[in-house]
């Protein structure tokens, strides 16, 4: 069962709550699953965690 806290952001999604380009997007998923492996989380490429996300850009968990 997948929910709010499980859901994975795709480049396209990173690059539109950023504005940023899609290169800058996998860039930036690529640096956060580096971060998660490093904490011990299995990640999958292309993707990134949306809690993640939000606590590494806006200082707080969805």
């Amino acid at each position: 069962m997948v929910n709010n806290q499980t859901r994975l952001m795709n480049a396209q999604d990173v690059k539109q709550a950023l504005g940023v380009s899609e290169s800058k997007a996998y860039k930036i998923i690529q640096q956060l699953n580096k971060e998660m492996k490093a904490k011990g989380y299995y990640t999958i490429s292309g993707r990134v965690s949306a809690k993640y996300f939000s606590e590494c850009f806006y200082g707080f968990s969805q």
